[in-house]
């Protein structure tokens, strides 16, 4: 699989953009948002039974909407929950980092190559017809069609699709997606792929479309037609009713769906910026945040937490403030591991974040079950930091430029924190703000000394993101290291949680002791509920599996 990252960077950076970076909510910039007090049509405020004896529940979100259109799916988590509220996933994680049978009930393999994924039983589609197998390979077909061009996808993996991510023009099928039988379908991958990697990144993103219905169009209909606006037959919980995609998306309840029927009667996902979230939460026109979509502002934290009227949940630690070193720039690693020891990085966080995270060097976070807790933080220490310079001949002339999201305004903080203690080590460095489209269009020219962004490392499945940010020229570190290619080649051939955790704990050793990244800090974010509202927790993952057991307290 590395061979074939390779081979495909830029179709791959796209991919890692959407998978990770949209799905940490890393652009925080929502200026175009509605104010909490918009609402979508026949919207009513807060989690309560309305004046028809509807039962309403509002999600407050801080990220916009790019498509409800399964095919067009780019990763973000809005656009993907959103979307899975009507098309359900193969499989999803839940709140323990459990994979889930959503659409799928199992999914398994023998030699890391041939992926056999069951199709659940009871699984049907609104209209009664079963879900099956040729519905799975018929939007896999699609997805990796040239017409319809998503490039988000990374379905170059797999057999008889190319190195581009795509199939022939006009192709009606795809030589490594088989139909089995009615409920059963392989995938062959071109090179070993671990079966955490295919179910986080391939079945966690693979929304079923029904194909007795969506077959009637052609492949450049499927790009846009307006069906995916409004679709009359779904596998999931609601159907949406309206939405705009910087506003709101309103459903109201499938009262067929398979898994149970919802307790609510219609669901609004109101997007809103980060600095309205508590005013929405305190007046009950908000009634539950979930940790990677809904981005509450660290410095609003004390004041939601005092609400009477929700109840906070702090997310595991999944976000990482990432600075990537383009090491090509700054080559010595005495310099490096300079900047690294020069930063206090516990006071950020304690002043910062209020503590709500944790320090680590590497990718992982204690929210993975590969992380390594024997790996001790560098310390911050100044005289440390300049005696690394000085065996390094550094004379403090170079101005490094540290370009940082503007609409992050905590990190915005903390990268000036950083300058000064960097400055007062020796080091210059200006930090560069810019908009979040900006700063992935300078990542893209690698035009930089230090490019800090929110990233999430899935904690089950961190190899994609690790393998291509340490891939060498080309990446965002310009980085690679002979021992760091085994060990990640490596995590694709054991199904061994032990040995798999030995193999990133040296990935996570080589970047503490080369500092081609620098992990600031991992966010624990918050997240919170009203009370009226029963049977849905804020979680990092699964946010919505069990949507369908939402209430609202009479």
């Amino acid at each position: 699989m590395r061979k074939i990252m390779n081979r495909t960077m830029s179709l791959l950076f796209v991919a890692i953009m959407a998978f990770s970076l949209a799905a940490c909510g890393a652009s925080g910039d929502n200026s175009g948002a509605a104010p909490a007090e918009s609402k979508a049509a026949g919207e009513t405020a807060g989690a309560q039974t309305g004046s028809s004896g509807e039962k309403i529940v509002n999600v407050g979100v801080t990220d916009t909407l790019g498509s409800l259109n399964p095919l067009q799916l780019n990763g973000g988590e809005i656009n993907k929950y959103a979307t899975a509220l009507m098309f359900l996933p193969l499989m999803e994680l839940d709140a323990d980092l459990n994979f889930q049978g959503m659409v799928a009930d199992s999914i398994t393999t023998e030699d890391n190559k041939n992926f056999v994924v069951h199709i659940d039983d009871a699984a049907k589609w609104s209209d009664g017809t079963p879900i099956t197998a040729e519905d799975v390979a018929y939007t896999a077909l699609r997805l990796a069609s040239p017409v319809i061009n998503n490039t988000a996808m990374m379905y170059y993996v797999f057999e008889g699709v190319g190195d581009d991510g795509f199939v022939e023009a006009g192709a009606d099928s795809v030589a490594g997606i088989n139909v089995i039988d009615e409920k059963t379908v392989q995938f062959t991958t071109k090179e070993a792929m671990s079966l955490t990697t295919f179910q986080n990144s391939y079945a966690r993103y693979l929304l079923t479309l029904p194909k007795h219905v969506i077959e009637k169009y052609s492949e450049e209909e499927l790009a846009t037609a307006d069906w995916f606006n409004k679709p009359d037959v779904i596998s999931g919980p609601f159907y949406v009713t309206d939405y705009d995609v910087d506003h709101y998306i309103s459903y109201k309840a499938n009262p067929d769906y398979w898994r149970g029927a919802p307790k609510l009667d219609k669901l609004n996902i109101k997007i809103v910026d980060g600095s309205q979230l508590y005013a929405g939460l305190q007046s009950g026109e908000i009634d539950i945040t979930q940790h990677t979509m809904s981005v509450i502002p660290p410095e609003d934290y004390a004041s939601v937490e005092a609400l009477d009227n929700v109840e906070v949940v702090y997310g595991s630690p999944v976000t990482n403030q990432s600075m990537f070193i383009q090491t090509g720039n700054i080559p010595d690693v005495r310099v490096r591991q300079a900047m690294l020891y020069a930063i206090n990085r516990e006071q950020i966080l304690n002043e910062l974040l209020n503590g709500h995270g944790e320090v680590v060097d590497g990718f992982l976070s204690s929210a993975s079950p590969f992380f390594d807790d024997s790996i001790t933080p560098v310390p911050y220490d100044p005289d440390k930091a300049k005696a690394l310079l000085a065996d390094a001949g550094w004379d403090g002339s170079q101005t490094l430029r540290f370009y940082v999201n503007s609409g992050d305004s905590t990190f915005v903080n903390a990268a000036t924190v950083m300058v000064a203690q960097w400055a007062a080590v020796g080091i210059k460095a200006e930090v560069q703000t810019v908009d979040f489209a900006t700063l992935m269009s300078v990542a893209g020219t690698r035009d930089y000394d230090i490019l800090a962004v929110q990233y999430t490392y899935a904690p089950v499945d961190p190899y994609p993101d690790v393998a291509w940010l340490l891939g060498g020229e080309g990446s965002w570190t310009g980085y690679g290291d002979a021992q760091v290619d085994e060990a990640l080649r490596a995590t694709q051939l054991t199904s061994d949680m032990e040995e798999t955790k030995q193999l990133y704990s040296t990935v996570d050793k080589k970047v503490q002791e080369d500092v081609p990244m620098i992990s600031a800090y991992i966010i624990s974010a918050q997240g919170a509920v009203n009370k009226r509202l029963t049977g849905a927790v804020p979680s990092v993952y699964g946010f919505f599996n069990d949507v369908q057991n939402w209430d609202v307290a009479e």
